[in-house]
């Protein structure tokens, strides 16, 4: 291409072009792209002129067509420049970057005129400078002096490549070897350039710094760091310490300081090896460490050796330095050695001690102003490397002397400081008078008498103490010596005893003088008895024998006299003549005989000394131990009672000597054992006990006791008490109506108790209860002219006062023979006699015994063998229904009366229901009021056949003496109690009820009965709320008058033109509407046609809920008018919706059970083969609800079982739907019987 472009280009060639396009010019380049380099961030143009230029001019960059527009879309930073009109089309790059660097082509492309055309190539060199350098070492950690590091630096993505110089605090280094390698983008270079350096500690803290250049930037660009080297410091020094001698007390205050390093030395303080310091404090600006340390001199630093030493990171060892310390210190102690009291005219030998001490101290004597020799002085080494001091005087001592204070004085001259020791030295020498203060000797005493004897002293150093002694022997029970001015005392107290007779009591003086002064004195004392004992010859007591006892009394002053008792009993036994005895006294004897029975086992026989002149005496007793057979106590129980299943426990009260006594218990002629009863038990006492004890223990237990002196026994009734249990004795008991019914319970119980039987009817309700009797353990309950009411379960109770009461239930069964409901909803049912459906015909009677039933048909005994016909009968108590099913009902077969015959033994009963058509309900009964307040009224009734369908209640009221009625559709739709509100106060008003089906609607309750009702006035203290609203004035009344009867008016014309509308529709919708839309027209046909009998409610129009109500326009005939207007009030709104379309799902309310006789609705004839009026209306189920129109009072009393139908009427009240499908209708609502 290139050589086709110059051949193109040069003369030559013209005339060759010529022949090939003939006159066209050929397109050239007069000025051709150039090779260029350019600095990154700067702007390349690339020339390109062309000649004659006819074809698309546009440049290919590395083979990529840029694009023919001058803006080069797409390139945001290449652009087209130059004049186009003289064909320049240079190539702009702005801001070149290293994705420029390529080779560029301009090119003309193709024309009519002219070929192609393509320019060399030219290279655009873009130039890059390096990126910021850094360093490949780790300057993080720091260097260490001594030591070589390679330092690496690299210029990263350079281009072309970048050259490196590195420099040390300014100072290039030399030696340094560079490497290339690719950068992080092709065509870039990274540079790595790599120098050895040895580390000095003069390096710390300069800076290394690394420069990179290409032709690229201005200047080099450069990265730097700095150097961290560690060095060891230099040796410590210690301030403060100027002499070596320190006197123990002082606080040296030292300085350790360690220059240079590092780091920074770290310092710590030892002495004798032991750290003493390791905090110190870094300079950082001297460059130094120093620790201080505060060290206070005792005497165990003598000698020691003070050290610091200093170490960082570097060091091969720590560097150190000592001084070693004398200290100069006092002994810790002085004390005199010896004793410190003499007697006088001996000699005082003491003992001076110096504890350890440097240097040793000198030791000087005092005995009060007069220093006195030492006789010896002794040094010997000491703790902490000081000596010991020791020096001993003697002194011999006068009395003049006592209290004197004896001093040692230990001074040491290095301290120049002395310290002494100080004690009071004592004399003795004895006392020197005694004396006693006690009782004349020839005055007697008497034993028992508290006398006091104190002796004094006087005299003696110390004063001297007193000792008491009696008979030679120590007194401890001397008070506590006392002191007086000249003296000492001590008193004795004593209590007087016979030892105390003649007693020699002395009194001694002695102190540390060791010589002994005494006083002493007698007393003669008067006492009792001293011991009384009593012996006898006789080894064995036995019941029976003469025991002879002998009584000894001991010393007593005067003579004693001796007397007997045992009990309460008093004896004068033979005295023998007195004897002398010890203490100064005399002795006396005597002797008592007795004959022994069982009542002196373990008596005591007192023998008395007593001392007239005393009037007291002593005393002893002898127990006796008489060996006697078993014998019972008096007091031993003849019976014992117990409850059944306790512990019975049968004591046994037996007294015997030995008391090993061996007993036989026997129930019935039997030995009793253990091993034959394990709830027999004996315990220690010989009582028996029997565990869990039954009715079958009860009887006479004998026991006979045997020791080794005889046998005896005796006889325990046990009666064992247990709660009672009751059975009937008979149940049930059946009687019939009217008769007397005799409920008997049968008792088993211990005791009987009069009163135990009691009685309780536990079925439903309140009955009066008979007469109840006790006839030994039965209990009777007589009830006359028993009625129905009377029929339930009655509970006998037992109680004789253990628990648990028993109770049993006696079944009263009161026969009577059947009763059949015969309410207005049991003598009808209605189906469909299109031979579709199913009917159920249901009788239920209430009798006892068993109730058979029998149908008839028109007076004909039904065949239930005819499959058309099923009969069943259910049983729940007293309660029979019987249900005839006729399984496709017939109109023309099936409308027929069925005669129901209830049976049983006492009678029968029989009730007439009629299979019917559906069709419109009969009227209510019973129509009342139940309340009456100032704006509303509560109504009942009682609802009458629903003729086949569901049926709801309409109640129509107005003001009394006014023409128009306002009509409420009772809500819920089967309600029997309804009330109406919004009435006025005091005000009368005339009610009424009817029911309605989709059939047609029924006459007013109780034909056509008005209830006149008046509504209570309002309070005087709610007038004035009332009055407002209430009270309107008369101008009103006219106007509200002239607006009701325009929208009458206005309603009447809505209802003709509707009802016009409806027929034009009917026939359209005929033609083309669907099965549905022809079946309203027919029914809208139908109703219109029969209007006395169609339901006039059946609209479509919706009113509030909250206010059902209409006002309809009386015009003679209430139930065959259809014309109807809306009411609306000034401030309320009705709206009328109709039950049929309209039920709130709410649950079903409990209708009131009644029995009131009603007049039946005549129905057509059931062979009539006319029309049935066509009606909108709810689908019929397959069984109308069952109603209970019995009375009150006479259902409540009854229970009867639930029927399934009233399920079935909850049904029907939660599911009121329009018929959606023309099968859904009664065939009656379908057109002709057939």
């Amino acid at each position: 291409m290139d050589l086709l472009s110059a051949w193109i280009a040069s003369t030559s060639a013209l005339p060759f072009l010529c022949l090939i396009w003939g006159t066209h010019a050929q397109q050239a380049f007069r000025t051709e792209p150039r090779n260029l380099t350019v600095g990154m961030g700067a702007t390349a143009v690339l020339r390109c002129e062309v000649l004659r230029a006819s074809g698309t001019v546009q440049w290919v960059k590395d083979g990529l067509l840029l694009g023919p527009e001058r803006s080069l879309p797409g390139f945001q930073r290449y652009s087209m420049i130059g004049n186009p009109k003289r064909g320049q089309y240079h190539l702009q790059i702005a801001k070149a970057q290293l994705e420029d660097d390529a080779p560029y082509e301009c090119q003309a492309g193709r024309s009519e005129d002219s070929g192609a055309i393509i320019s060399s190539t030219a290279w655009v060199t873009v130039q890059i400078p390096p990126s910021k350098p850094y360093f490949e070492v780790d300057m993080a950690t720091p260097w260490v002096a001594g030591k070589k590091y390679t330092v690496s630096c690299v210029a990263p993505d350079a281009k072309p490549v970048a050259e490196i110089t590195l420099f040390k605090d300014g100072v290039e280094l030399t030696g340094a070897e560079s490497f290339t390698t690719s950068g992080s983008k092709d065509k870039l270079l990274n540079t790595r350039a790599e120098v050895t350096v040895t580390a000095l500690s003069s390096d710390n803290g300069r800076q290394l710094a690394c420069h990179a250049n290409n032709p690229a930037p201005f200047r080099p660009v450069e990265t730097t760091a700095t150097m961290s080297v560690y060095f060891p410091p230099q040796p410590p020094v210690i301030v403060g310490l100027e002499r070596e001698e320190v006197k123990a007390g002082r606080v040296l205050v030292l300085e350790c300081v360690s220059h240079g390093g590092n780091p920074l030395a770290t310092l710590h303080w030892t002495k004798n090896g032991e750290v003493l310091s390791t905090i110190w404090e870094e300079d950082i600006e001297a460059q130094k460490s120093s620790s201080a340390l505060r060290l206070k001199i005792t005497p165990e630093d003598n000698q020691a050796v003070l050290c610091c030493e200093s170490v960082n990171l570097v060091s091969r060892s720590p560097l150190s330095v000592s001084r070693k310390i004398t200290v100069l210190f006092e002994p810790a102690e002085v004390k005199l050695v010896g004793e410190l009291a003499a007697i006088e005219g001996q000699d005082l030998i003491l003992s001076c001690y110096a504890a350890s001490s440097n240097p040793p101290v000198q030791i000087r004597w005092w005995l009060g102003y007069k220093e006195l020799n030492a006789s010896a002085v002794t040094v010997e080494e000491g703790d902490n490397g000081g000596m010991t001091t020791m020096s001993n005087m003697t002194h011999r001592v006068s009395r003049e002397e006592d209290g004197l204070e004896l001093t040692c004085e230990a001074f040491n001259k290095g301290t120049h400081f002395s310290k002494t020791q100080v004690e009071k030295i004592s004399i003795y020498y004895p006392p020197q008078k005694i004396w006693l203060d006690a009782p004349p000797q020839d005055v007697p005493l008497h034993s028992g008498t508290t006398v006091r004897l104190i002796c004094f002293s006087t005299g003696g150093n110390p004063t001297g103490t007193l000792t008491w002694f009696k008979n030679g022997r120590v007194v401890p029970s001397a008070l506590k010596q006392t002191s007086f001015d000249r003296g000492v005392a001590r008193e004795l107290v004593l209590v007087l005893t016979a030892s105390d007779n003649m007693a020699t009591y002395r009194c001694e003086a002695k102190n540390e003088a060791k010589k002994t002064i005494s006083a002493h004195t007698k007393l003669t004392v008067y006492f009792p008895a001293v011991s009384v004992t009593i012996t006898t010859k006789q080894k064995e007591l036995r019941r029976g024998q003469t025991l002879t006892l002998e009584c000894e009394s001991g010393s007593s002053n005067p003579k004693a006299s001796i007397s007997w008792s045992l009990g309460a009993l008093r004896f004068q036994g033979a005295e023998q003549p007195p004897k002398t005895a010890q203490f100064g006294g005399v002795s006396v004897q005597s002797s008592l005989s007795l004959n022994l029975t069982s009542q002196h086992h373990n008596q005591r026989v007192i023998c008395q000394a007593f001392s007239p002149v005393l009037a007291e005496g002593a005393n002893t007793f002898f127990k006796l131990n008489v060996f006697y057979p078993p014998e019972f106590s008096p007091e031993q129980p003849s019976q014992v009672q117990v409850l059944e299943d306790d512990m019975a426990t049968i004591p046994l009260l037996v007294s015997a000597n030995p008391e090993e006594v061996s007993c036989i218990w026997l129930h019935r002629r039997e030995k009793l054992v253990k091993e034959g009863d394990l709830r027999y038990h004996w315990p220690d006492d010989n009582s028996l006990e029997i565990r869990n004890v039954t009715r079958k223990d009860a009887g006479v237990y004998t026991v006979k006791c045997t020791n080794d002196e005889g046998v005896d026994q005796t006889s325990i009734m046990l009666d064992v008490q247990y709660a009672p249990s009751v059975k009937a004795e008979k149940d049930p008991v059946v009687v019939e109506l009217g008769g007397t019914a005799d409920l008997i319970c049968v008792a088993d119980a211990n005791p009987v108790t009069d009163g135990m039987f009691s009685w309780s009817f536990v079925g439903e309700g309140e009955v009066e209860m008979g007469e109840v009797t006790q006839e030994d353990e039965s209990g009777l309950l007589t009830i006359h002219d028993v009625t129905r009411a009377h029929a339930g379960l009655y509970q006998c109770t037992a109680d004789n006062g253990i628990a648990p009461a028993a109770t049993v239930g006696v079944e009263l069964v009161v026969q009577f023979q059947p009763e059949l409901r015969k309410g207005a909803q049991w003598k009808k049912v209605a189906s469909r006699g299109d031979g579709t459906t199913t009917a159920e015909v249901v009788c239920q009677a209430e009798g006892i015994p068993r109730v058979d039933f029998s149908w008839e048909k028109n007076g004909v005994r039904m065949d239930f063998a005819n499959p058309r016909y099923e009969e069943q009968t259910v049983r729940e108590g007293s309660f029979h229904t019987s249900t005839v099913r006729v399984v496709n009902v017939s109109a023309a077969l099936d409308y027929a009366v069925f005669s129901c015959t209830a049976r049983n033994s006492l009678g029968e009963d029989k009730l007439d229901i009629q299979l019917v058509s559906t069709n419109h309900p009969d009227p209510p009964t019973s129509f009342r009021q139940v309340d009456a307040t100032q704006n509303s009224v509560t109504l009942e009734w009682i609802p009458g056949f629903n003729g086949g369908l569901r049926q709801r209640f309409r109640i129509r009221y107005r003001e009394d003496q006014l023409a128009s009625f306002l009509y409420m559709d009772v809500f819920p739709p089967r309600a029997t109690t309804f009330t109406v509100t919004g009435l006025q106060p005091a005000t009368t008003y005339n009610f009424s009820v009817n029911a309605l089906n989709a059939m047609g609607e029924s006459g007013y309750a109780d034909n056509n009965a008005v209830l006149t009702i008046t509504t209570k006035e309002v309070r005087t203290d709610d007038y004035s709320n009332s009055q407002i609203t209430s009270g309107l004035p008369a101008y009103l009344t006219v106007v509200f008058t002239v607006v009701l009867g325009v929208v009458l008016l206005l309603n009447s014309l809505g209802c003709f033109f509707g009802v016009r509308w409806k027929k034009r529709r009917g026939q359209t919708g005929g033609r083309g509407g669907s099965v549905l839309d022809g079946k309203k027209n027919e029914e809208e046909g139908s109703s219109q046609s029969t209007a006395s009998n169609s339901n006039k409610y059946e609209s479509r129009e919706k009113i509030n809920a909250a206010a059902q109500r209409t006002l309809l326009i009386d015009s003679g005939s209430e139930t065959d008018s259809n014309v109807y207007e809306s009411y609306r009030a000034e401030r309320s709104h009705h709206y009328y919706y109709p039950t049929g379309d309209y039920l709130p799902p709410l649950c079903p309310h409990p209708e009131e059970i009644r029995r009131l006789d009603s007049q039946s609705h005549l129905y057509e004839d059931v062979r009539h083969s006319g029309l049935y009026q066509d009606i909108l209306a709810s689908s019929l189920t397959s069984r109308p609800p069952l109603f209970d129109h019995g009375l009150p009072h006479q259902w409540n009393e009854r229970r009867s079982p639930t029927h399934p139908q009233g399920a079935e009427r909850a049904r029907e009240f939660m599911d009121v739907r329009q018929p959606q499908r023309d099968s859904d209708l009664p065939f009656e609502l379908r057109g002709e019987l057939v």
